[in-house]
């Protein structure tokens, strides 16, 4: 009869413990968030602009369920606040490791552009940061040749112009300064550079003008007037063309001049 009753109360103190565990395990479980739940809260947090906050809510989902669809979506979007924050450095490292991870990731192109901007934006001045206009440049024409028909393609053909823009306003400053300093050979090839790799930018006319005056200072007369013709067929409305046609000018005059004392004796 003991016996029996002491199994009747082991029996009672189990249930009770499975009852207990039971219900401390509900608790738990309603405290534990979902992956969603979670990266929906670093959105908020994001669109709050409490940038800090969200990278730890994405770095919680990235920890916690890295194999998550939101885990692929929240080390995109701590590439992007390394973006956001500059940390130009950080973001490359986080997008590289993107491609790696997930080759098939389906906005991959997203992060191809994000890389080349990234470096874009570390372009300063035309004279100086010659490894950002590479690295930005190689970056966009990836974007363009990888996903031609992605809506960040046509955003990359723009910048690869605005890149070359301050690749051939490099050259010009240079045969400029070459130019100046009588050295006029040169200054024709950095010129030419820019008529031959760059004849797309801003700079083409210059370019062209400056080989005009490189021409005449050199006495190469046939070959600044050709040069002059041709600078005048293409961009007949600039205002390189029209100095140019002034430097011409003068020299037809001087020309005029010479054969009428020539003439006098």
């Amino acid at each position: 009869m003991i016996r029996n009753y002491i199994i009747l109360i082991a029996i009672s103190i189990i249930i009770l413990n499975c009852s207990d565990r039971n219900n401390l395990n509900s608790q738990n479980n309603s405290t534990i968030k979902n992956p969603e739940q979670i990266y929906i809260e670093a959105i908020n947090l994001f669109d709050s602009e409490n940038i800090e906050l969200a990278q730890e809510k994405f770095l919680e989902v990235k920890k916690l369920y890295p194999l998550s669809n939101e885990a692929i979506q929240a080390e995109v979007m701590i590439g992007f606040i390394n973006y956001l924050k500059m940390d130009y450095e950080s973001a490359i490292v986080q997008f590289n490791r993107i491609i790696l991870k997930y080759p098939s990731y389906k906005e991959l192109d997203y992060i191809y552009y994000m890389i080349a901007m990234c470096n874009y934006e570390q372009i300063t001045h035309h004279a100086l940061d010659g490894k950002f206009n590479e690295l930005a440049l190689e970056g966009f024409t990836q974007v363009i040749n990888r996903f031609p028909k992605s809506k960040y393609a046509q955003d990359s053909r723009q910048k690869i112009i605005l890149v070359k823009s301050n690749k051939a306003a490099k050259h010009i400053e240079i045969g400029r300064f070459y130019l100046k300093e009588k050295k006029y050979t040169a200054a024709l090839n950095r010129f030419k550079i820019v008529i031959d790799e760059y004849s797309m930018t801003k700079f083409a006319p210059e370019a062209l003008h400056r080989m005009v005056e490189a021409y005449h200072l050199m006495g190469m007369y046939d070959e600044s007037y050709k040069t002059a013709s041709v600078l005048g067929h293409n961009y007949p409305n600039s205002k390189w063309y029209k100095y140019s046609y002034e430097l011409i000018k003068k020299d037809e005059k001087k020309e005029t001049i010479f054969k009428k004392v020539k003439n006098l004796f």
